[in-house]
């Protein structure tokens, strides 16, 4: 990456998912970030719902980016990932892994059941097991078992590529977007049991490069 890009601020919290993954996409590229950590609260100099974090992103929520070199405010992980796609990965190195109308498809679909569909069910899985003031156990267990079978999807589509990557060929920011919410796992009260390829798939990530810095910038550890 030229010498003159002026670092990206990347607007995070340490336990956020979703942070992490625009991380790993900065790695691969090797374009300079900054990381900026907010906490929940609504205090108004540190808070994800405080004055001046609402400036950046009114939703109050993590990740957000701000780039000097081009002006550019983004946030929602999606927008971010793709944001960071069009301007940094000239070379597709991280995007669909071929030029044809399928593969642009085959990388969409994946990226986008990880951000309508397996992520936020996940999220709702640890919400109910970790957070709910209440105990709710059908809500636990509805949740519990949309994201097993979000697993399923997942555990089908990785027999296709022997465990290697979601997006046939290579590992792409589908990879990244994923690997954060699954890593999470067990926090949800999940298991891999059943999951061998989830399993082997996760290792593999582990012990990628960028993701390893990514977790160190973000969260302080690999």
């Amino acid at each position: 990456m030229a010498a003159h890009i002026k670092p990206l601020i990347l607007h995070a919290h340490a336990t956020d998912p979703n942070p992490v993954k625009i991380a790993m996409a900065l790695e691969a590229l090797h374009v300079p970030f900054e990381v900026k950590l907010w906490d929940f609260s609504d205090n108004p100099k540190s808070g994800v719902k405080g004055t001046e974090f609402l400036k950046i992103n009114e939703n109050g929520r993590v990740p957000a980016i701000e780039d000097p070199s081009t002006g550019v405010v983004s946030w929602e992980s999606g927008a971010c990932m793709n944001y960071v796609r069009r301007v940094y990965d000239k070379g597709n190195t991280i995007g669909p892994s071929g030029d044809s109308a399928q593969d642009l498809v085959d990388f969409e679909k994946w990226e986008y059941f990880l951000l309508t569909t397996l992520g936020p069910m996940t999220g709702q899985a640890t919400w109910f097991k970790n957070y709910n003031p209440q105990k709710n156990d059908d809500a636990l267990q509805r949740y519990t078992a949309q994201s097993y079978r979000c697993y399923d999807v997942l555990e089908g589509q990785l027999k296709k590529t022997r465990g290697e990557s979601i997006v046939p060929s290579r590992v792409t920011a589908v990879d990244y977007h994923f690997e954060p919410w699954v890593r999470a796992y067990s926090y949800a009260g999940l298991s891999l049991d059943n999951y061998p390829l989830i399993k082997k798939w996760l290792g593999l990530m582990a012990a990628r490069e960028e993701v390893q810095e990514a977790y160190v910038k973000v969260r302080g550890k690999k």
